[in-house]
């Protein structure tokens, strides 16, 4: 396969992976890869990630997906950590070719810290190769080598020598102020450093054994915008609340930008007629009173139980980053009863504010299981001027409601009375229906249900709909 072939086959991967690579970034790519080359990596993917990362979010898969299709070597390449008491090789590493596994994991260990102490990123690299050959090797099918990154790192252990590296990089007299706290990030970034190089060789290994394809599907993780709320890991959603305020940012100004170029408001007659003087009379252009954006009251009813807790988490910190796109914003959250949360939004840090509500918000009447229509009820009782005709009402949830009563009478007069009815989904729109799910009854009510899985339908569900 041509380098040409290569790079075409690489833009495909990162659109698979949701990288959005034009037509044009592909040529501009080429162009790039026959102007630099593949002699210095580094630059052809620092050049790539120019011509195709059209956001940061993006780097992480592209990175991945770079090493997957230009590896830096190809088979063994650099021999394995060889090493022992008596001498070293022609790579300055030690020579191990005699000892036992106790003996090699000892020796290899002080190996790395020696690498972490010197910061020297090609001698890490080279070792990363040599640990994943010496320890990441397990039995696999006939003819076939199986890699895994856990088995390097369980024999190597490198956070046990957080502390070595602190008294070899620092004194007895700097310790406890500002240069340990130094000390220790640089420690934490060079291991997070060796831990990424070791994936990358278990990765390039795969490849080369499976192809690229059948590894890509495996190792590439969906990005952030894509990552489903209900899926979504401990990490997952630290990475996603990092998203709420930059997303906010560009979703009010597309929204405040459409307000702008909207239609213009009422005829201006007496204009019109002065503006047809100059043409006879003939009104040829047609002026208008300027056009008064309406900006909505925004209520949003937020089931927080605990299958769709990340979702509302999420959800309801950029609806209160887009206050300011709305004249009024009232969330209100439910369980098995609602009460208001609005306070609970006001100047918190993110990651406490769940945890205050679960806490402190009256959300449970009964057994603490999903109850939507006993929650819709006690909202409708508690708080009758939540809803009114400038309101959009966005409710939150997957409706699922443990086969109780729906109290549709109630749901369908909310609906009725405001000026716009929502709902988002988090799951699939296969799952609607099924089980427990209530949706076919309350998709009737609304004006419209929508599947809202992850961030990049939720912001694309805001621009289209809201606030109108």
């Amino acid at each position: 396969m041509s380098l040409l072939d290569r790079t075409v086959d690489f833009t495909a991967a990162l659109r698979r992976a949701g990288v959005p690579v034009s037509t044009a970034e592909t040529v501009d790519a080429a162009r790039a890869l026959g102007t630099v080359g593949l002699l210095d990596r580094d630059t052809l993917r620092e050049a790539f990630a120019a011509t195709m990362c059209k956001r940061p979010t993006y780097r992480v898969t592209f990175n991945t997906l770079f090493d997957l299709y230009f590896p830096p070597r190809i088979g063994d390449g650099l021999s394995v950590v060889e090493a022992g008491a008596g001498g070293t090789d022609g790579d300055g590493r030690p020579d191990t070719s005699d000892l036992d596994p106790d003996a090699l994991r000892d020796a290899m260990r002080s190996h790395l810290r020696d690498l972490l102490l010197d910061g020297d990123d090609d001698a890490l690299r080279r070792f990363a190769r040599d640990a994943v050959t010496s320890l990441g090797a397990a039995p696999g099918p006939p003819d076939r080598q199986s890699w895994f990154a856990y088995r390097v790192m369980r024999a190597l252990s490198p956070e046990t020598l957080i502390a070595d590296l602190l008294a070899s990089m620092m004194g007895e007299q700097d310790r406890g102020g500002l240069a340990e706290r130094v000390a220790r990030q640089t420690i934490t970034d060079r291991l997070r450093t060796f831990e990424e190089m070791v994936a990358s060789e278990i990765r390039r290994r795969l490849a080369e054994e499976r192809g690229v394809e059948a590894v890509e599907r495996s190792v590439v993780k969906p990005m952030t915008d894509q990552i489903e709320f209900l899926r979504a890991s401990r990490n997952d959603l630290v990475d996603l609340r990092r998203q709420v305020y930059p997303l906010a940012r560009r979703l009010a100004t597309r929204l405040t930008a459409r307000r702008r170029m909207g239609r213009s408001g009422r005829l201006d007659f007496r204009r019109t007629v002065r503006a047809s003087l100059a043409t006879g009379g003939v009104p040829l252009e047609t002026k208008h009173r300027p056009h008064k954006p309406h900006k909505p009251e925004l209520v949003v009813l937020c089931d927080v139980s605990g299958s769709v807790a990340s979702f509302a988490h999420f959800t309801l910190l950029l609806t209160h980053a887009l206050r300011e796109q709305f004249s009024k914003v009232r969330a209100f959250a439910f369980i098995d009863t609602t009460d208001e949360v609005t306070r609970y939004l006001r100047g918190l840090d993110l990651g406490d504010m769940m945890a205050r509500i679960a806490a402190e918000a009256d959300l449970v009447w009964f057994d603490g299981h999903s109850d939507y229509g006993h929650s819709f009820e006690r909202f409708a009782e508690k708080y009758p001027d939540a809803v009114g005709p400038k309101t959009s009402l966005l409710v939150l949830g997957d409706a699922r409601n443990n086969y109780r009563a729906t109290a549709m009478p109630t749901f369908r007069a909310l609906c009725t009375q405001a000026r716009h009815a929502y709902w988002l989904n988090p799951e699939p729109r296969s799952y609607w229906g099924s089980g427990d799910s209530a949706t076919g009854v309350y998709g009737e009510l609304v004006d419209e249900m929508v599947e809202c899985r992850n961030v990049d339908q939720l912001a694309a569900f805001i621009e289209r709909v809201l606030p109108t």
